[in-house]
């Protein structure tokens, strides 16, 4: 099975794909998100495509939103990663030797603390995590350091100075497992992404957030987009969480006298923190 992911070995994307698939599996490296969807929807390089949607800290990735409602891709699974970050350099470097810090500027913003606490070290903001712990290895750079994972430290034969230098403990990160094809039915599915547009008068978006709680059906997210094109029109992605398939699907077929457009992006098991 292979499985693009977006950034290179070492990377987050990697570390939650190799948490959900569980088994043995290749990936296939994607320079940019719109990359790797397109790589999915392609479906000859790759089997699934696992792409990050939100952070507990930052929040939604609005470019991904909106490129899973334009990519036809069907949403199959989710994965909670907690989010370590590592300072990480040469093998027998001490941090009182280093002189820069390189790494992807959520990173850098993730370990404030930490960096607040460094005295005369440049830190540089760079396009990855998992790259700057390889460009640093490739240019044999012994000053510099990088914040990332310890998968990418391994991969690149790197030694971790310090562990866990994030500032907030409780920093995890959703990602979506997407694939070309529709599953029909996902084994004890409890969760699905859905995304609607409404009319534009009054009582109208609160009609359809009762017709969920009715259902008993709990909102999980509700991310609102313009419509382009449309001047102050919005169409909404909304993740729900249901007990009981039959509770889900009543629910659509309600729906769709109360909405002008209806989407299911896919049916899946919620993921465990």
């Amino acid at each position: 099975m292979k499985i693009a992911i977006q950034g290179i070995k070492g990377c987050f994307h990697q570390i939650a794909a190799n948490k959900h698939f569980n088994k043995e599996m290749d990936v296939l490296c994607c320079s940019s998100f719109p990359e790797l969807v397109t790589e999915v929807a392609k479906g000859s390089n790759c089997d699934m495509g696992i792409m990050a949607i939100e952070n507990s800290i930052a929040g939604s990735i609005l470019q991904n939103y909106k490129l899973l409602q334009q990519s036809g891709l069907k949403v199959v699974g989710e994965v909670y990663l907690p989010i370590t970050q590592n300072l990480i350099a040469f093998p027998g470097t001490s941090i009182d030797e280093i002189e820069e810090i390189h790494s992807h500027p959520m990173a850098i913003y993730q370990c404030g603390d930490f960096l607040s606490a460094l005295k005369n070290i440049k830190v540089i903001e760079t396009d990855d995590t998992a790259a700057s712990v390889k460009r640093i290895k490739k240019n044999n750079w012994k000053t510099k350091a990088a914040i990332s994972s310890d998968l990418s430290a391994s991969i690149y034969g790197m030694e971790i100075l310090a562990p866990s230098i994030e500032t907030n403990k409780e920093n995890y990160t959703r990602f979506l497992i997407l694939s070309k094809n529709e599953v029909d039915k996902v084994k004890n599915s409890n969760k699905a992404s859905v995304y609607f547009s409404v009319h534009n008068r009054k009582g109208s978006l609160a009609k359809v957030l009762e017709l969920i709680a009715k259902n008993n059906i709990n909102l999980t997210k509700l991310q609102s987009f313009p419509i382009v094109g449309k001047s102050w029109q919005y169409y909404f992605h909304s993740d729900l969480e249901y007990d009981a398939y039959s509770n889900f699907n009543n629910l659509m077929l309600q729906l769709s006298n109360h909405t002008t457009e209806l989407k299911i992006l896919g049916n899946y098991k919620k993921g465990i923190k």
